[in-house]
């Protein structure tokens, strides 16, 4: 099970630290906090692992004293000996701390991803269309690579190198606290500059994150529209904005890194200045006899190996700014909520094919109006042709019934229940659609169709494709059934797409049908076919038909005319010729445009 979506409270913008605790403490309760029990044992091992390094440098002493100037023999078995059994433990806990960290961080990375796209699918089409599909793959791809990445180093530095710092500076001391202060007197110079570093760290990779979107973006558009690209020669001109992000995104990784870099080459200067002074203030103590050469050794290799995870530490506060920058946009996304939801007491479903009717329905996007007081009755089981020139409202009118969008007002009602008082499940199982695009997943013919239903026997299955007339082509394809249909079903043609969909919309079996301009863009023969499985897939259903041309629907039982956001007529075929309005007038010129074309 994944972890339950929450948002963290608002933070005090003002306070850049609660912010980020704010933005941890979301991280942990959210994804990690499931797998304390084994984050708590591989910050066990962290510190066994780290804390070996202290032991090893407290062994300079006993080794440069006890072997080299006293040359005590027995004493090099046993330096050896516990030696020896330092690093067989380091190589046992590192093991098993990486291994249990890799395991912990990539299930934490899924639930992430599969909550983010979770929450991604169910926000309003709104909200999709002011955030293109190549920025919100940046949110879910890049953005939780980069916070898996830096939790994971947090976490190893509190518990490896923070241990092993600890642990070395404690054998430092006890060799001399003097010369510890003297070995840290540049500390208090790095305070000012780590926080202008980290700063300027979090502003650029904030940057760098939203131009890897914007490549992303772009990236999508190109692979999505290759044909047009070809046709109109645009290569060079796609490949030239293309390179231009790539220029922004060098130069803001570049900054981003030299920002990251700055912390732990500080600290470099530090260290070289308290090795300066030690070996000065230290070298006159063992020069006149006050300290023994495994005094010094000890000091020395326990200052010497605290360097390396003192620059991780280091490090970990330049990283954190860029998952910092990252969190937030994931924040911002979770907080985010759909507009269209399901009602807290929902209405129960009607049965059977129902009617629908539109009563003084008005929309608009922004200050466009789309729809203006839209009002007509689609008669329960029979087909309902909706017809006008291109921005009368049609496709409109059927993202409502879905609601994909809601009015400002008026009602919508299927089967005398308003839209809004049904689940939205539930409204949106009473419906199937088949539109003049068809798009399909990259899978298999049978997945298109199935959809992830395992409950469909082969008996069934077939019925669906013998009437969507599938089983027509299967046997000229590869695998037949389970061959590949390509990217959004590029691999078949527009009139194998179409019959894949109407298929679909055949298992789905739902009351109420809507077919947007489900023949336009076939061929003779291919609309012959085609139209013959959508007179099947009609059969029993409350069917909505959007056509532009009217040849198509003059068969329906109902008509509804619209013109520029309402509804001007409607009636049958017969009864809209003999008024001679609108639909006369659109069915005069499509007519003679075929005699003269």
């Amino acid at each position: 099970m994944t972890a339950t979506l929450r948002s963290p409270a608002p933070a005090d913008t003002g306070d850049l630290r609660a912010d980020r605790r704010g933005l941890f403490l979301w991280l942990w309760r959210s994804y990690l906090r499931k797998h304390w029990r084994w984050l708590m044992v591989a910050m066990v091992l962290m510190a066994i692992e780290g804390g070996s390094l202290g032991l090893f440098a407290s062994m300079m002493k006993p080794m440069f004293d006890e072997v080299f100037v006293a040359g005590r023999t027995e004493a090099l078995w046993i330096v050896g000996v516990v030696v020896m059994g330092i690093f067989i433990v380091r190589a046992v806990t590192s093991l098993g701390q990486r291994v249990l960290m890799t395991t912990i961080r990539e299930r934490s990375a899924a639930d992430l991803r599969g909550d983010l796209l979770a929450h991604l699918m169910r926000l309003d089409g709104g909200w999709h269309q002011a955030h293109p599909p190549g920025y919100l793959i940046e949110r879910v791809q890049g953005d939780v690579t980069a916070i898996n990445q830096i939790w994971a180093g947090l976490v190893t530095g509190a518990g490896r190198d923070l241990t092993s710092v600890i642990a070395l500076f404690a054998v430092a001391i006890s060799v001399d606290w003097r010369w510890t202060l003297v070995a840290l007197i540049g500390i208090p110079l790095l305070v000012l500059p780590s926080l202008i570093a980290q700063k300027y760290v979090r502003r650029r990779s904030r940057a760098s994150r939203e131009i890897a979107a914007r490549m992303s973006t772009r990236l999508d558009e190109v692979f999505h529209n290759i044909a047009p690209i070809k046709l109109n020669g645009l290569e060079d001109y796609q490949s030239a904005r293309y390179g231009k992000l790539i220029r922004q995104r060098v130069s803001a990784e570049i900054r981003s890194s030299s920002g990251q870099a700055a912390i732990p080459s500080m600290i470099d200067i530090m260290t070289g200045l308290g090795f300066l002074g030690v070996l000065f203030y230290g070298g006159a103590e063992i020069i006149a006899g006050d300290k023994s050469v495994g005094q010094f050794m000890a000091f020395f290799t326990a200052m010497s190996l605290a360097f390396e995870p003192l620059r991780r530490l280091g490090n970990i506060s330049g990283q954190w700014q860029t998952a910092a920058a990252s969190l937030e946009r994931m924040r911002a996304i979770f907080d985010a909520r759909p507009s269209l939801v399901s009602p807290a007491k929902p209405s129960p479903a009607p049965n059977g094919a129902p009617e629908i009717r539109l009563e003084d329905v008005q929309l608009s996007y922004g200050d466009l109006p789309v729809l203006r007081g839209a009002s007509f009755t689609a008669l329960a089981g029979r087909t309902t042709a909706l017809v006008g020139a291109s921005g009368a409202g049609k496709s409109t009118v059927f993202n409502l019934l879905a609601r994909l969008v809601d009015p400002q007002s008026g009602e919508i009602t299927i089967g005398g229940v308003p839209t809004r008082a049904l689940k939205l499940e539930e409204l949106r199982g009473l419906i199937s659609v088949v539109t003049q695009d068809a798009l399909l997943f990259d899978e298999t013919i049978r997945d298109n169709i199935l959809l992830g239903r395992t409950d469909v026997s082969e008996a069934r299955l077939k019925e669906v494709l013998d009437a969507a007339h599938v089983s027509d082509f299967l046997p000229r394809l590869s695998n037949g059934l389970d061959s590949p249909a390509g990217p959004r079903g590029s691999a078949l043609s527009g009139g194998q797409r179409q019959r894949v969909a109407i298929a679909r919309a055949l298992l789905r079996d739902t009351p109420v049908l809507l077919l947007d301009e489900a023949t336009s863009a076939l061929d003779t023969k291919s609309e012959a076919v085609v139209q013959q499985a959508l007179e099947r897939l009609s059969e029993g259903r409350t069917t909505l038909v959007i056509a532009h041309r009217l040849s198509t629907v003059q068969g329906a039982d109902s008509i509804v005319v619209m013109d520029h956001g309402r509804v001007v007529d409607q009636g049958t075929h017969g009864e809209l010729l003999a008024r001679g309005g609108l639909y006369a007038d659109l069915h005069a010129l499509q007519f003679r445009d075929a005699e003269t074309g």
